[in-house]
């Protein structure tokens, strides 16, 4: 007398069981796939001078006294790279790097003569050779990272412990100038080294140290280019590999362009065996990426066709200053990858100063990445892109 009862329970917990499932599958099967999504098709926050801490009250005075502008324009303070990763989901960074291959350089501050304070920095990772990390030898030295290597195991390290984590480009910049270049009237302070094909050798030689020789985290011209003849040819024809692929990687750019790019490029044609892309004319066999800090019209065609571009919402701290939005807000909508900010955070100083305002960048919803707004897909839009599925 039982049977039946206990077939039809079985049979209607069967039934109801296979509707939640079906339900359930269709439902995931209906999300759209994240990591099909190419690398040229997703927009992400980055932070310009990524490196950078601002230089003491005294010493901007200092500045400021010679060059108010330049003093101004400086005047900001970025958080460790950890932090911009974890807290504000910064998916792409600039470092600016000078060459010091004796070790010694820039051990001394000589700007600190001026304010009484000690010239020699005391800094041992200094004296050592290699490329240090600062914005102006003398007056401009404040950095979280000493070293290129330091600012890279940062990197590796954060990388490492967050291994699906959207592509990070790192936008170097090779420099060679002094205080002395901007400020004519000022004499006596640190030369920088010209910058040969040699110290360019170095770069990626410093990359190959940290990062291993086999460059399996990194996304590579040589990975981009594939089969093809050229690397300019393969990102429009092809287009950049899938988010699946590169995951927890990446990417380097040089920022030079003009003679420091083309001695990158000599002797490495479609940057074949070098590591970092660069800011070339697109027709170039090496373009791919594109360096156009300020917002125009041009950027929206570039993504069309294919390369990938990094321009500024923000420079200089004026739209921090003025609250300002009008260059962020085309930034945002030019399909440009890469937005580059001062201030993916307010200035910390806006709650006691009139001088600054609460501006900030962020993509709608503070998400660490959107579909390109240009060229995206709209089902992926509110998609968490970074999560992946």
């Amino acid at each position: 007398m039982n049977f039946p009862i206990r077939f039809l329970k079985t049979t209607f917990f069967v039934f109801v069981f296979s509707i939640v499932f079906f339900s359930c599958k269709e439902e995931n099967a209906s999300e759209p796939d994240v990591n099909s999504l190419k690398l040229n098709e997703i927009q992400v926050i980055g932070s310009h001078n990524s490196y950078h801490i601002a230089p003491s009250v005294g010493m901007l005075a200092l500045i400021g006294s010679f060059m108010q502008d330049l003093a101004t324009s400086i005047d900001y303070t970025h958080l460790p790279l950890e932090e911009q990763f974890t807290t504000y989901g910064i998916r792409q960074i600039e470092l600016d790097v000078y060459p010091d291959p004796e070790g010694g350089l820039f051990a001394n501050r000589l700007g600190n003569a001026f304010l009484g304070e000690p010239v020699a920095s005391g800094i041992a990772a200094l004296d050592s050779p290699g490329y240090k990390i600062l914005h102006f030898p003398d007056v401009d030295f404040e950095t979280h990272y000493i070293t290129f290597r330091d600012a890279l195991r940062t990197v590796k390290q954060w990388s490492e412990a967050n291994p699906l984590h959207l592509p990070i480009l790192i936008l170097v910049e090779v420099k060679d100038e002094g205080i002395g270049d901007l400020i004519s009237i000022l004499n006596g302070f640190t030369d920088p080294l010209p910058i040969d094909a040699a110290m360019l050798d170095d770069l990626d030689e410093e990359i190959r140290d940290v990062l291993g020789e086999e460059l399996q985290k990194v996304i590579t011209p040589d990975y981009v280019r594939g089969e093809r003849e050229t690397l300019e040819e393969a990102v429009l024809e092809d287009g950049w590999p899938k988010l699946g692929e590169l995951r927890g990687k990446v990417i380097f750019a040089l920022d030079n362009g003009g003679e420091v790019r083309d001695l990158y490029v000599e002797g490495y044609p479609s940057l074949a065996g070098r590591i970092l892309f660069t800011d070339s004319e697109p027709g170039s066999p090496e373009a791919g990426f594109l360096k156009m800090n300020t917002p125009t019209e041009e950027i929206e065609q570039r993504v069309l066709e294919g390369y990938l571009v990094r321009t500024r919402a923000d420079s200089d701290t004026e739209e921090a200053r003025t609250g300002e939005t009008a260059r962020r807000d085309s930034a945002l909508s030019s399909g440009a990858q890469f937005i580059s900010t001062d201030y993916y955070r307010p200035d910390p100083r806006f709650d006691e100063s009139d001088e600054w305002t609460d501006y900030s960048v962020q993509l709608p919803g503070n998400a660490i990445a959107r579909i390109n707004p240009v060229i995206g897909f709209e089902e992926f839009e509110g998609v968490d892109l970074e999560g992946g599925n």
